[in-house]
């Protein structure tokens, strides 16, 4: 696999991972059906920073192990492989369904910002990631971690402000959508799962192969 098939790979990941509903996204629409669309941008804005946190302490975890122990890189990748792998057969069982957005008790954008980043930080869905999924990508045979952090770290932030940001600005329609059609959450968490499993069978032919 090439540096920029990596790319790929990961953006397309991203996007389904991103836009399957969840803490985050539910934070961002209650802002802005709430107190607007600059509630609902703000609360974005503060996601962002929240998953620019996560995407500093992956590249660290990463960046150690391949220089503190670069025997065992490869085994934790087969390993977080087979645990990806895992995460996308029971969200290819599950069923998500939105039943309620909620009601935001912000009163300023200030405070939707920070909660914004809060709730990031403390979402299970992003560690699962950074845990599972981030490892697989930020690799040393691509060449020095930091600027592929940096890259990595720049289109998690991009593809975050280009859905929550568009969920803010269409709030009403993105909350009909939602709770009114059931069949096409409960499908983008299983086709998220799906895509789970294909990169976890790129990920541990790559493994094993090396």
């Amino acid at each position: 696999m090439t540096y920029s098939e990596n790319l790929w790979l990961f953006s397309t990941l991203l996007f389904g991972i991103i836009i399957l509903p969840g803490m985050d996204m539910m934070f961002v629409l209650a802002n802005a059906l709430t107190r607007g669309r600059a509630a609902g941008l703000a609360a974005t804005g503060g996601m962002m920073l929240g998953g620019l946190v996560h995407s500093l302490y992956g590249a660290l975890g990463v960046g150690l192990l391949a220089k503190l122990i670069p025997v065992l890189f490869t085994p934790l990748m087969i390993a977080g492989g087979l645990y990806m792998a895992w995460i996308g057969v029971t969200l290819m069982r599950s069923a998500i369904i939105v039943e309620d957005v909620g009601h935001a008790d912000t009163r300023t954008n200030w405070e939707a910002f920070r909660r914004g980043v809060l709730t990031c930080l403390i979402n299970p869905k992003a560690y699962l990631f950074m845990l599972a999924v981030y490892p697989q990508f930020l690799r040393p045979d691509f060449g020095p971690l930091a600027p592929q952090a940096a890259v990595m770290a720049a289109m998690t932030a991009g593809m975050q402000l280009a859905i929550y940001g568009s969920l803010a600005l269409a709030a009403g329609r993105a909350r009909r959508f939602l709770i009114g059609n059931g069949t096409a959450t409960i499908w983008t968490g299983r086709v998220c799962g799906i895509m789970l499993v294909v990169v976890s069978g790129l990920t541990l032919w790559e493994g094993i192969r090396g």
